[in-house]
């Protein structure tokens, strides 16, 4: 390019039938340079260009992913400085999001005791002194209410008797409340997990239940737990609407609580269309104890 335009600017007579050829071979040839730069441009920033398009996907509720952008130094440089951030995130979003976790659940815990020990003394009491049974009855609905919803607060046999217990009384309830019949298929011998990982596995299958209570116009649930390698697998699948047509959004129908729950304790969350036309919910946790492996 330097030698054209001094070609160009040079103040040398020339011949006009030549200074015509001359000037039309430095046009031709500046073209040919400026789309020969453009090209290898284009060829440089590409990687650029595709590294900015993938970090735009990155969903801090899928974990673990990273970004391996082949290219020069500083390109390497810049994807191993973002994938390092993912880290630091990722990190601080667990953290966050067990501490949010914990206090959420002790607060379930004191509204659930407040409701069962307090509440559920005063409409005892009331229960005691009345003599309508009219009254009494209506009493008794509202007593009945408030156990319900302190069990569901605060799944006591979660802790009593253990998980599978819990999921066998929770479909019970639902079964009972909805009409909707339940076959459940719980393996005899799980992997041992966690506390936390128990009450998400326990919290993912309340929620689902729920969403097929208000959402899937079912007439059959089926619940299954069973091991994996290394972990424990939940099931929900129903047969009823199904998803809708447009994309589900995380926050909606409890879908992000469940990811977030799922997450925090280092499992897989799936939904998707079910076998028989409904939902089909899977949750993976890892299997063991703190202090295990």
């Amino acid at each position: 390019m330097l030698a054209t335009l001094l070609l160009t600017l040079t103040p040398v007579t020339i011949h006009a039938s030549i200074a015509l050829v001359e000037g039309v071979v430095l046009a031709v040839g500046l073209v040919a340079m400026l789309a020969a730069n453009l090209l290898l441009l284009r060829r440089t920033l590409a990687p650029l260009a595709r590294l900015v398009a993938r970090m735009r996907t990155v969903d801090l509720l899928r974990p673990g992913q990273r970004l391996a952008e082949p290219g020069g130094p500083e390109l390497m440089e810049l994807v191993g400085a973002f994938n390092q951030m993912l880290d630091r995130l990722e990190a601080e979003r667990r953290e966050s999001g067990l501490r949010a976790l914990r206090a959420q659940e002790a607060e379930r815990l004191r509204i659930a005791s407040g409701l069962h020990d307090e509440v559920g003394q005063v409409l005892t009491g009331v229960l005691l002194l009345l003599d309508d049974d009219e009254t009494k009855d209506a009493v008794r609905q509202a007593l009945n209410e408030v156990r319900r919803i302190a069990r569901e607060l605060r799944p006591e046999m979660l802790e009593q008797l253990g998980l599978v217990s819990a999921l066998t009384e929770l479909s019970r309830r639902f079964a009972d409340q909805s009409g909707v019949h339940v076959e459940r298929r719980f393996v005899d011998r799980l992997p041992p997990l966690s506390d936390e990982a128990e009450l998400a596995v326990y919290r993912v299958a309340q929620e689902s239940l729920t969403n097929v209570a208000r959402h899937a116009a079912a007439t059959r649930v089926e619940l299954e737990l069973e091991p994996g390698p290394g972990s424990v697998v939940l099931r929900v699948g129903d047969d009823g609407v199904g998803m809708p047509d447009a994309p589900v959004s995380n926050g909606q129908g409890g879908l992000r609580g469940m990811r977030e729950r799922a997450l925090l304790v280092g499992g897989a969350l799936a939904i998707k269309s079910g076998r028989d036309g409904g939902v089909d919910v899977r949750l993976e946790v890892p299997a063991g104890r703190p202090g295990e492996g």
